[in-house]
């Protein structure tokens, strides 16, 4: 979601995080990948030229996101917090991260609660979608 706001740099080190968060457990589901793969094609611009491996340390990554801007931050907490949220599967490596995450991008607790509150709102509007399409 909203990825394509991201400069190009920005999208490549987010693939970055992304790869980390579905590899976290070493165990990536398929629903993980398949969320990688779609999150991957909203980013035109690199998809063609990401490696599918980290390109820097996930610290050095982390780093250069903390020195973003509030939007950037957002948009990047809000996709690892779709990828960790997909499959269902409370995964505590994931939370730990994001929770890890949300203390050093400097997002509120209030501000945490609306970006999961859009991952919700955006998994009920696609479940309905389906629904109606079906019947």
């Amino acid at each position: 979601m909203l990825l394509s706001l991201l400069n190009k740099k920005e999208m490549l080190k987010f693939l970055d995080l992304a790869i980390y968060m579905v590899d976290i457990d070493k165990e990536p589901t398929e629903v993980e990948k398949k969320v990688l793969k779609k999150m991957i094609n909203e980013l035109e611009p690199v998809k063609d030229e990401y490696t599918f491996r980290l390109t820097d340390t996930v610290e050095n990554t982390v780093e250069f996101f903390v020195n973003a801007n509030n939007v950037v931050k957002n948009i990047v907490y809000l996709n690892l917090v779709t990828i960790s949220m997909e499959d269902d599967l409370y995964n505590t490596s994931e939370w730990l991260f994001l929770e890890k995450l949300q203390k050093q991008f400097e997002i509120s607790n209030e501000k945490r609660r609306e970006l999961i509150s859009l991952v919700y709102a955006y998994r009920d509007l696609r479940e309905k979608s389906i629904r109606i399409v079906k019947n």
